[in-house]
């Protein structure tokens, strides 16, 4: 089986990406608003309140599933979502560390200085 190069890097760099990614549409920034709003949405629910059909939600769904920003419980013919409590602070933390990062950088101004090469 030939190894992808996304599997050369460290797990949690993978991981973050594929938050990054999941999070690269506007539908699902739309999705997480609603279900923050609420405690928790039925998907018909969250269909009435987006312009996209009902199997292109659930495909959306899906991907935040998958990366475990949501939870969704079976109740008989219905799916209730709702945000994983644990999965939003770990994108805040995340995202926190990212930003101090870059915001370290700015304000050394070192952002796009070249280095000087010892001699």
């Amino acid at each position: 089986m030939p190894i992808s190069k996304k599997d050369e890097f460290p797990e949690d760099i993978a991981a973050q990406a594929a938050l990054h990614a999941a999070l690269g549409h506007p539908a699902r920034i739309a999705i997480l608003n609603a279900l923050a709003a609420q405690e928790s949405c039925v998907c018909g629910e969250l269909v009435s309140n987006l312009p996209l059909a009902q199997a292109t939600v659930s495909q959306h769904l899906k991907v935040l599933k998958e990366v475990g920003l949501i939870k969704g419980t079976i109740d008989g013919p219905r799916t209730c979502y709702c945000i994983d409590p644990k999965a939003a602070a770990k994108m805040s933390l995340l995202f926190g560390e990212l930003a101090g990062k870059l915001r370290s950088k700015e304000r050394m101004g070192e952002s796009c200085k070249p280095k000087t090469p010892k001699t």
